[in-house]
C-alpha cells in the first residue's frame, strides 16, 4: 500500500467527520500496488445511509487538498446489493477503518 500512516489517518478522519462514525472506508485500485507509481486515490465509502453527492464532493475536495493527489469516491449504502463495480472494489480493496 503506497500511503503513509498519516495519510491513512487523514482519510479515516475526513470520511468520519463528513459522513459519520458509522462509515467504513475501503482503498482499492493502484494505490494498493507497491510496485506502481503515481495514480489516484480510489475509495469506497460504505455507511448506514448512502453518502450524498455533497458529502462525497466534500470528501473529495478535502482529501485532494490535504493529500495533493486526485481522489475518486464510490459510495454504497450498507446492506444494499452492490453493483458489479462495487463488488470488485470490495473484493479487491483493503478496509482502512470505520464502523
Amino acid at each position: 500500500m503506497r500511503l503513509t500512516e498519516r495519510q491513512l489517518a487523514t482519510i479515516r478522519q475526513t470520511v468520519s467527520g463528513i459522513v459519520g462514525p458509522d462509515a467504513q472506508v475501503f482503498l482499492f485500485g493502484s494505490r494498493l500496488d507497491d510496485g506502481a507509481r503515481g495514480g489516484d486515490l480510489d475509495l469506497l465509502v460504505e455507511s448506514n445511509e448512502l453518502p450524498t453527492l455533497m458529502q462525497r464532493s466534500r470528501i473529495k475536495l478535502a482529501l485532494e487538498s490535504s493529500l495533493a493527489m486526485p481522489v475518486d469516491i464510490v459510495a454504497i449504502k450498507r446492506g444494499t446489493q452492490p453493483t458489479a463495480f462495487q463488488r470488485i472494489a470490495l473484493a479487491t480493496g483493503t478496509r482502512l477503518g470505520g464502523a
